[in-house]
């Protein structure tokens, strides 16, 4: 068991690595060690809020090098990040939840998040964090899962993802869908702009797309009726939604009706 003055040290090190991660100097200095460096950070994630707060933010400012990101995401960090992330003591959830917007940038990051490699696990990881974004939808107003829709929106951005979203067996695209008129810009813009990727399989993915509809249609039109704190780039990602999903159905006097009936209310 360490001694309270291996602890300070482990502390103290820790620190002073996180604040090196802080300046181009110092990543460039701690690139030339990053075999050791990130195994390091990795463990120390599993450590006291004290040491594994300085770790995780340490881990964020190195991801933001794709070369060290890659080599994360190669020595498994993904589901290192996941196993401390769903721990029930766990402190440092919107670090963890920021560590992976970073590396599911990476085409790899997203292989290793889907699980693609693994068929017994493929999906799990996806399916905690789409349960963990909706169950926890405005319960605070300082969310740490509301990072998670900028992961969707990631793995969202190729074809395997995509079809994992849209698979009507898991139902994620529904249960996200959900979250479209959350109060949290943040979390909105998760929800249309994993949407919006996830109409580019539209003419692949009819059956499944219809079967949402329900919450498809609200989504897709709510905002274009002029809901009045959706932002501009939110509209125009809406649109474009609408514009690929709009061929699935010729009834557009449906449309119209439907956008009129909900014109007042959310305007």
């Amino acid at each position: 068991m360490a001694t309270e003055l291996e602890e300070l040290v482990k502390k103290a090190a820790v620190e002073i690595v996180r604040d090196l991660t802080g300046s181009e100097d110092g990543l460039l200095s701690l690139s030339k060690y990053a075999s050791t460096v990130l195994p390091s950070l990795s463990q120390l994630l599993k450590d006291k809020k004290e040491v594994s707060e300085p770790a995780a933010e340490a881990l964020i400012n190195l991801s933001l090098n794709s070369n060290l990101a890659a080599k994360m995401v190669e020595m498994g960090m993904i589901k290192t990040a996941m196993d401390v992330l769903y721990k029930p003591d766990s402190s440092i959830t919107r670090l963890l939840v920021m560590l992976l917007v970073n590396l599911t940038q990476l085409d790899s990051g997203i292989v290793s998040t889907l699980q693609i490699e693994d068929e017994k696990m493929q999906g799990l990881f996806v399916m905690k964090l789409v349960r963990s974004f909706c169950r926890s939808s405005d319960e605070t107003r300082d969310d740490p899962f509301d990072h998670v829709g900028s992961i969707l929106v990631n793995i969202s951005k190729k074809e395997a993802g995509r079809k994992m979203l849209l698979d009507s067996k898991r139902g994620l695209l529904k249960q996200i869908l959900r979250q479209f008129d959350s109060t949290s810009p943040l979390r909105k813009k998760g929800v249309f702009g994993t949407l919006r990727n996830c109409c580019f399989e539209a003419e692949n993915q009819l059956q499944n797309l219809l079967l949402i509809s329900e919450f498809l249609w609200p989504a897709l039109l709510l905002p274009v009726a002029g809901k009045r704190y959706i932002v501009k780039k939110m509209h125009q990602k809406c649109l474009l939604s609408l514009a690929m999903y709009s061929p699935l159905s010729v009834n557009h006097g449906m449309i119209l009706k439907f956008v009129l009936k909900h014109w007042n209310r959310y305007t």
